[in-house]
Formats: structure tokens, C-alpha cells, sequence
């Protein structure tokens, strides 16, 4: 039976190695506070499907990023694959090429490597691969976000032009519309994460990210499960059901 590839890059708060760190623990954990997706690994979570879920967290090193900064948006603001500035635009650490190459070698590159091999398992098995990107995101704007719209949606999905088909778009909209929530399309993120090997190359790897407001869910800002937390992993497992249901 097809299985879901669950992408879950931004729930956990381990930070394997503080070398580099320049900032005391009580900074780095109001970062992590700050910037943690959190419980996306319960709210997301099925027993049925597929999930790749990062060890480590993306203050220390973020595997939604390029791995080359040249290519990375964010690496003009400290924030590429390995943060070296807070969201406020303090330096929090300083990246040698030695602990750079080291970081990506025993961790950025080996859970790629796991999501590699879970859409290999799948296209080998079916001839096709569905990756969900899974994500929460602030109600209000970082200090670094390229949207600065605080009027943000209940929840967002995000696609790629080769990688989304248009039926993961209309589903998505006929769901969230018929819960009663608002979806932005790309808004106030956009894109889906796709493996290298297969990135505009292989149109049987689909690709869609689904994101949640985290004042849907989470008392902002110490970020503590709400009294809707139950209700929002309902919706958001319903959701995975309807995706599954027509892939």
C-alpha cells in the first residue's frame, strides 16, 4: 500500500554540538523557543505513512536550506543552512569551513539521505513518491520573514510548479474551505521540499508543504499546547487521510 513521506525538518530542539556558539544557553534556547516548529512531530504524526523526521534543530543546522549559501535567500541575513545571526540579526555563532563541512556531513546530509531513501522505497514500490512538507509557522511575522503581512491564514500550503499537480491545490482548497479555515497558497511561505537527485527532474515525486498557524494550536508566545491543540491534530491527520485518498 502507497505511504506518505512525511517531512517533519523543524520540531525538534537538540543541538548536538555547540561549538562555534558565541551566545549563552539562555539566548539560544529563547531561539529555539522562538523558532521551533513545534509538536509538528505529534500533529503530523500517523503510524501509517512515512515519516523523516530531523534530529536535531534548525538553529543548529536547518536542512530546508540549500546547503550552498550562493543559492540560499536567507543566507544574506546569517540565516543559510547553518544560522550564524538570531532572527533579530545578532550573532549567535561563528561557522569555521572545518565545523562547517563537519555539521553537514554527520547531519544535514544524512537526513537528506533518509528522505532520499524513503522516496526511492516508494517510486521503487509504486513508480510514484508523495512528499508532505509539514510545518507550522508564527501568527505574527518574524523579524526576518520576506512577508511581513500579519494577516496571516489559518493555514498554508506550498507548492512547486514541477512538483505539485494542480489536483494537490484543489484538494487542499475544497478541504480547509469545507472546515471553515482560511488557506493561503505560497502565502506567507512558499515552496515544497524535493530531494536533489529527483528536483525538476522526476514529475512522479510530488511534493506539497502544509503548514499551520501556530495560534491555531499554541498559547504564543511561550508556545504551550492549547486548548485547541486536539481539535487542530484532528483536522490536520484528516487532512493527510484526504491527500492519501486520492494519490
Amino acid at each position: 500500500m502507497k505511504q506518505l513521506i512525511l517531512h517533519i525538518p523543524h520540531s525538534s530542539v537538540n543541538i548536538p554540538l555547540k561549538d562555534g556558539y558565541v551566545v549563552s544557553d539562555e539566548v539560544l534556547n529563547k531561539e529555539i523557543l522562538k523558532l521551533t516548529d513545534w509538536y509538528t512531530d505529534d500533529l503530523f504524526h500517523s503510524p501509517e505513512e512515512i515519516s523523516v523526521i530531523a534530529e536535531f534543530s534548525r538553529v543548529f543546522c536547518d536542512p530546508e536550506r540549500f546547503s550552498d549559501d550562493s543559492q540560499e535567500t536567507m543566507a544574506k541575513f546569517g540565516m543559510g543552512v547553518l544560522y550564524e545571526k538570531s532572527d533579530a540579526g545578532n550573532i549567535i555563532r561563528t561557522v569555521s569551513s572545518e565545523l562547517r563541512e563537519r555539521i553537514l556531513k554527520e547531519y544535514y546530509w544524512k537526513h537528506h539521505g533518509k528522505l532520499s531513501n524513503a522516496v526511492a522505497e516508494q517510486l521503487d514500490k509504486f513508480g510514484s513518491a508523495l512528499i508532505i512538507d509539514c510545518h507550522s509557522y508564527p501568527s505574527k511575522p518574524f523579524i526576518r520573514d520576506l512577508n511581513k503581512d500579519d494577516n496571516r491564514p489559518d493555514f498554508n500550503i506550498g507548492t512547486d510548479r514541477f512538483h505539485t499537480p494542480q489536483k494537490l491545490i484543489d484538494i487542499s482548497k475544497e478541504f480547509f474551505s469545507s472546515k471553515g479555515y482560511s488557506l493561503g497558497i505560497d502565502w506567507p511561505y512558499s515552496g515544497s521540499l524535493v530531494p536533489l537527485e529527483y528536483y525538476q527532474k522526476n514529475k512522479n515525486v510530488e511534493s506539497i508543504m502544509l503548514e499551520i498557524n501556530r495560534g491555531l494550536y499554541l498559547n504564543e508566545p511561550t508556545n504551550e499546547k492549547s486548548e485547541n491543540y486536539r481539535e487542530i491534530k484532528n483536522v490536520t491527520n484528516e487532512f493527510l487521510n484526504e491527500i492519501k485518498n486520492n494519490f
